[in-house]
């Protein structure tokens, strides 16, 4: 009775709506062919050029179901959009049968041959976020540090950051949907969000160098043009450019110019005033080895050598002349492994930094002189530049509150350098990059880095204007000074996303101005030894925390052994948290010596096995 009562209100609405717009075509539209003539009449063209059209109600939404066949036509603000021509073209990009993926932090990844259907649904999705945000999204074809034979995509938000979290969950249900199920999801999309389907839209669109991610690219056009927007292929472009690109699309040029040489040209100009404020006599002639990935990265910085004109020499290996993605390469290869790529010649004491395959991870490392391997991570990192701007801000005497955010696996050194020596304010989110930079966010300048390498800093609009406002009119010579400083370090970071090329350059920068060896910087404090492990369960899900996930919450007891299994050890801590993507459960420990660390780790995993359903071999000490 209910459905019949409310289709029968929805037919009224339509009559009343009819013999409104009726009432008032017929007169019009006579005057006006009149106008132009037989001969020239064309009804879409009377109908877009007259103001006084009635349009639907503002909140009328109805779906015409035709038979039970999946097909609809979304009606709403004067205009439709068919899904039906969708459709039709979804059935050339078929979804695979019992294919199941989740949206997450790094977007969609798997294996490039099961990607084709998911390109095509986020480009109808970029469509309607394009439309309900009123701006330019992004799409990225990557799968950043994943083998070459993975493939990914993600969407990037109006300011460059990533994709809303409520959207994660419609591009995973509408990647997950069947054929006949398409044309529903997005129309549910539309009445959820209140997306007007009359409003324009454009997509931009990236990839990587990966040998699957031109052809998944055309699948995301067409996806984007099936429902008639507009877009741009930017083809080979990092992830960070793509960022940056629909972050100036969507500011006017404000943030810089929309182009891969905007870019190059705008971070090359920061990079060059803020050495030139060097006042030591240091090294002026600075070189740095690159370990490319074989990926985008490489490439990118080849052609942005150009714009650098500064006495920064870069000596980019692993090009992908030869090579091939991520393999035996690249910054997470290096964290993981603990050690260099083979065949990376290194000198002692010399700068040596790693990119991943789409480039918005770096780590540095180098050899101390007894041929000893030496990582500095994103902890390292974020030390660095967080040091580096404290400075800054006692120098131009501005009351901006500064913090560094941090996941559980941050080494327990950094976080009490920070607090203890720098008092710099540390907090803690939950693993993934999207919990640090909304976090960050929160501050005047918030910097995060997780341990990986992915990170960077944001300035709040205030705080932004307020130094740019003390670099032009602050009368003191020295605050002034440091305002252009600090002006230049803004200009020189991309802050819609962790950006190796970026930090790489903001690093250099700090490194000379300051006057600073790669050992020196190394040593500003020193790694607690840590141990990462794996414990295989039956069901991660029993493995609930909370703090950040530095807590377990259940099973039972299991937080309990764990407090007394810390206590036994100096200097120590220890986790446990599920995995996002398998049954196991990653356990971190870090104590005063590797031998502790070690023991710890086991022990933990050991309560792990016994407490949280652990199958297979039990943990063996290591």
């Amino acid at each position: 009775m209910r459905k019949a009562r409310k289709q029968s209100e929805e037919m009224v609405l339509i009559c009343d709506f009819m013999v409104s717009l009726l009432s008032m075509m017929i007169p019009r539209f006579l005057v006006w062919s009149e106008g132009v003539g037989a001969e020239n009449i064309r009804i879409r063209d009377w109908l877009s050029c007259d103001p006084e059209i009635p349009t639907l109600p503002k909140n009328f939404y109805s779906l015409n179901k035709k038979a039970d066949n999946g097909q609809h036509t979304l009606y709403t603000d004067n205009l439709y959009m068919d899904f039906e021509s969708v459709k039709q073209l979804s059935l050339q990009h078929s979804k695979p049968a019992g294919l199941l993926l989740q949206y997450g932090t790094a977007g969609f990844r798997t294996k490039a041959e099961y990607l084709d259907h998911v390109m095509f649904r986020m480009g109808l999705l970029a469509v309607l976020r394009s439309k309900q945000q009123k701006s330019t999204i992004g799409v990225m074809v990557t799968a950043s540090h994943n083998p070459e034979e993975d493939n990914g995509v993600k969407l990037v938000d109006p300011m460059g950051e990533m994709l809303a979290p409520a959207w994660e969950e419609y591009a995973t249900s509408l990647a997950n949907a069947e054929e006949l199920e398409i044309s529903s999801v997005l129309a549910d999309i539309v009445q959820k969000e209140s997306v007007d389907v009359n409003q324009n839209a454009f997509v931009a669109i990236g990839r990587d160098t990966r040998h699957s991610s031109e052809k998944l690219a055309h699948a995301v056009v067409d996806g984007v043009t099936s429902l008639g927007a507009q877009y741009q292929d930017y083809g080979l472009v990092t992830t960070p450019q793509l960022h940056y690109i629909v972050c100036c699309r969507n500011t006017e040029g404000q943030y810089g110019t929309a182009t891969v040489e905007g870019y190059y040209k705008k971070l090359s100009k920061a990079f060059s005033d803020l050495i030139k404020q060097n006042a030591s006599s240091g090294d002026s002639h600075r070189s740095v080895r690159v370990d490319g990935a074989n990926g985008i990265g490489a490439m990118k910085l080849k052609e942005m050598e150009h714009y650098l004109q500064t006495g920064l020499f870069l000596h980019v290996l692993n090009d992908g002349a030869c090579g091939k993605l991520n393999h035996l390469c690249g910054a997470d290869y290096v964290k993981v492994q603990q050690k260099p790529p083979p065949g990376l010649d290194m000198k002692p004491m010399e700068r040596c930094c790693s990119f991943d395959g789409d480039a918005d991870r770096i780590v540095y490392f180098y050899n101390d002189g007894a041929g000893h391997f030496h990582l500095l991570d994103g902890d390292k990192i974020a030390t660095l530049i967080s040091t580096f701007l404290k400075e800054l801000l006692l120098k131009v005497d501005l009351n901006l509150k500064m913090a560094v955010v941090q996941t559980a696996y941050a080494n327990g050194s950094s976080t009490r350098y920070l607090e203890e020596t720098m008092k710099v304010p540390v907090y803690c989110t939950k693993t993934g990059v999207k919990h640090l930079h909304h976090k960050a966010q929160e501050f005047d300048i918030g910097v995060y880095f997780e341990a990986n390498g992915h990170g960077t800093v944001l300035f709040s609009k205030s705080a932004e204007e307020t130094i740019r406002q003390l670099a032009k009119h602050e009368t003191d010579a020295k605050k002034r000074e440091a305002a252009e400083m600090f002006e230049n370090t803004i200009n020189l970071i991309n802050q819609t996303v962790g950006d190796a090329i970026s930090d790489m350059l903001l690093i250099e920068a700090i490194l000379l101005l300051k006057n600073l060896t790669v050992q020196q910087w190394d040593a500003i404090y020193t790694d607690l030894p840590n141990r990462q492990l794996k414990v295989k369960v039956a069901d991660r899900r029993v493995i609930e925390t909370t703090d950040a996930e530095r807590r377990a919450v259940t099973p039972p007891g299991l937080q309990e052994k764990i407090d007394d299994l810390v206590k036994q050890y100096k200097l120590s801590r220890a986790f446990v948290r599920p995995s996002g993507t398998e049954d196991v459960v990653r356990v971190y420990a870090e104590a005063d010596t590797q031998e502790n660390a070690d023991a710890l780790a086991h022990a933990v995993s050991l309560a792990v096995y016994q407490v949280a359903g652990g199958v297979g071999e039990e943990p063996k000490p290591l």
